[in-house]
């Protein structure tokens, strides 16, 4: 317990300083837009390791290839300003693995399917998720401030939950939520979970989002709690399979990075899209 929290008192304001710094220096945007390729490239790599556990013989190299250039669409906001783009980036993706995947396991075609299959899904879940995030803090420019209070908002929300579930799970958690999947998981973790991204988001909108009034922040936080507990879970169905504890040790008292994106990676594309139809 001790060390999660001393890690997160270390991450936290590196985060926060990245999220608020470019209200005041629009220069610095760049900070949290690298912070976001090097935890999805962690996250990534984590990925794989968990693949290789199981030898299903997914192709990392191709995959950072596809990352990259999906990381690239999503820094000139392709979802929104060019989204045939994103299209042609995943297409020529999946066509770049199937070429090489088919020349790569000439000596033993059986593994071809489960290759190809966790090398597309590896950059699909990670930075095809995960870059969602990014064009959130770059495709929002023409609405001053706006990317760093949805930014603001997402981490609060994201963030309070897990902590209002964790809590709710230690001191009250009595009955499995899915025991066959994360025995650590309750019901009473679950609702304290929705509880407080409730709560964080009617902060938020009192703190510094007015511009997103309590009949939206609210509810649409706690759908935002209740897919990252699905996000959660799917991350921990992966682990299993694999047999591993966590995707990694990178972070003390929270595993890996892929621990820590799991329930980021599910709400990044419903963030973008919530405000891209409501700004």
């Amino acid at each position: 317990m001790r060390t999660r929290i001393l890690t997160a008192l270390v991450a936290l304001p590196i985060l926060i300083t990245s999220i608020v710094l470019p209200s005041y220096f629009a220069e610095t945007v760049w900070i949290f837009v690298v912070i976001a390729l090097l935890a999805l490239a962690a996250g990534l790599f984590e990925f794989f390791t968990l693949t290789k556990k199981l030898e299903l013989k997914g192709d990392a190299s191709i995959a950072y290839l596809g990352a990259a250039a999906l990381a690239v669409a999503f820094v000139f906001d392709a979802p929104a300003k060019a989204p045939d783009l994103l299209i042609v980036t995943i297409a020529a993706f999946v066509i770049a693995v199937l070429v090489s995947q088919t020349f790569r396991f000439q000596a033993d075609f059986s593994k071809m399917l489960t290759g190809v299959g966790v090398t597309i899904l590896g950059v699909l879940y990670v930075a095809f998720l995960g870059g969602f995030l990014i064009s959130t803090r770059l495709g929002f420019e023409s609405h001053p401030y706006l990317s760093t209070h949805l930014l603001g908002y997402f981490f609060l929300v994201i963030m309070g939950a897990d902590t209002g579930a964790y809590f709710a799970g230690v001191s009250l958690g009595k009955h499995k939520l899915i025991p066959k999947i994360s025995p650590g998981k309750t019901w009473e973790g679950l609702i304290g979970g929705l509880v407080a991204a409730g709560a964080f988001a009617a902060l938020a909108t009192y703190w510094f989002f007015p511009e997103l009034p309590y009949q939206w922040s609210i509810p649409l936080a706690m759908v935002m709690a209740a897919v990252s507990v699905l996000g959660d879970l799917a991350e921990s169905a992966m682990k299993r399979g694999s047999g591993a504890k966590d995707a990694a040790n990178i972070l003390p008292g929270h595993g890996g990075l892929l621990d820590r994106l799991d329930s980021l990676l599910f709400n990044a594309p419903i963030l973008y899209y919530f405000a891209r139809f409501y700004f």
